[in-house]
């Protein structure tokens, strides 16, 4: 008996949306650290942000490992370690006290557990544990899920910083992670030699076909080129959003309650584009989402930073922040099937991750240089426009195969 049998679609995708919750929800508050862990040890921004350029990195390069571990043998021991990686790291990074400390604990303790235990390998589970309709609005809950993680962790993180301290903070946050255990139960598939393939997967195909197979493949290859900008700009925003906000003269309320505002207004976006991906062409979804980042980044360094117009950003930024997820999956899974699901969506999300690196390392290396952030902004712009390009030309449809890896009838 299956997983998906013994479990209904209604609690697997609650299951599932609760782990996206919990795990993104302390990584997403990380840029609330940086100002008083900065402080008081007298690191110059450049350390934080290298230790979660890391994390980002580590992230994406561990991701398609551990998809590739999930669909050959199942989620549950996959999700569970990284649980277990991600909270260590979290202690580790509240006991830190030397750049070398801070880089093992936010940065590779906390990123290969991310790659273990985030919204990416329960998007892999939900591929293979639900019927065929439930596919496309589950992506949508599941980011959404982790979208309403951002909103919740930031204001409890500026709570729990100013009435315990940022080291202690840090350890509620290792101890929320830890819940993933009992939620993964739910969430276990089977070794991949008894899954059911998905119709655009062929039978004793190897992970190295399925590779070869994806990089061949013009329309994947520019989905992955297109998802690092997602990266870049969330990242970026992620971590130095708060400083930027503090160093505009704003208080440290204003730039968590953005990230809450991001995180809230993501968890509508994202749902709104598992929607509108069994709608609309997800091409074209994607291309629009990547065009509209642009300008509301645009405007918001052009105007002067105000409680309302940081707001305001969270709110623009936010519907169209996670909302590349639920297309991106999708035609992933159009293309090439169910079965590698995970691995393939993760070495999509490594080239998101690469992005993500070089979106909190610019954002730190330019402040250091020129003493603010402006030329990482418009990076940003610059890249969503040529992101929103690049998704013009993909093809939504199965992979053309020869008749010999064509499925059996």
């Amino acid at each position: 008996m299956t997983a998906s049998r013994r479990v209904s679609p209604q609690f697997i995708v609650l299951a599932g949306c609760l782990v996206a919750l919990i795990t993104f929800g302390p990584r997403a508050s990380a840029g609330l650290f940086q100002i008083p862990m900065t402080a008081e040890f007298g690191w110059g921004r450049e350390v934080f942000s290298l230790a979660i350029a890391v994390q980002n990195l580590l992230w994406g390069v561990g991701q398609p490992f551990a998809g590739a571990i999930a669909d050959r043998y199942g989620s549950l021991r996959v999700l569970s370690v990284g649980a277990v990686l991600y909270a260590v790291g979290l202690v580790v990074m509240a006991y830190a006290s030397t750049p070398g400390s801070m880089t093992l604990g936010a940065g590779v303790l906390i990123g290969f557990g991310l790659s273990g235990c985030s919204f990416n390998l329960v998007l892999g589970a939900f591929s293979k544990l639900l019927p065929d309709e439930w596919r496309p609005m589950a992506f949508g809950a599941g980011t959404a899920a982790g979208s309403f993680g951002q909103f919740l962790f930031p204001p409890i993180g500026n709570v729990l910083i100013d009435t315990l301290g940022w080291h202690q903070a840090l350890i509620i946050f290792a101890a929320s992670v830890l819940l993933v255990l009992p939620l993964s139960l739910a969430l276990a598939t089977k070794p991949a030699s008894d899954a059911s393939p998905g119709t655009a997967s062929v039978p004793g195909q190897s992970i190295k076909q399925a590779l070869t197979e994806a990089f061949r493949h013009r329309s994947y290859v520019l989905l992955v080129l297109g998802f690092f900008t997602c990266g870049f700009q969330l990242a970026f925003i992620t971590a130095h959003l708060p400083a930027y906000i503090r160093d505009a003269g704003l208080s440290a309320s204003v730039g968590g309650w953005t990230l809450a505002v991001i995180g809230l207004a993501n968890a509508f976006g994202s749902l709104s584009s598992g929607w509108l991906s069994t709608r609309m062409s997800k091409r074209w979804l994607l291309a629009w989402i990547y065009l509209g980042r642009s300008v509301a980044i645009a405007v918001f360094i052009l105007l002067p930073a105000t409680p309302f117009t940081s707001i305001a950003f969270g709110v623009s930024i936010g519907l169209l922040w996670l909302s590349t997820v639920p297309p991106t999956s999708s035609l992933v899974m159009l293309m090439f099937g169910t079965r590698y699901m995970a691995m393939l969506y993760g070495f999509a999300f490594f080239s998101h991750q690469v992005g993500g690196f070089l979106g909190v390392l610019l954002g730190g290396m330019f402040y250091e240089i020129y003493g603010n952030y402006t030329l990482v902004w418009w990076l940003s712009v610059a890249l969503g426009i040529i992101s929103a390009l690049i998704n013009l030309p993909i093809k939504e449809k199965p992979v053309e195969r020869v008749p010999a890896l064509q499925p059996a009838e």
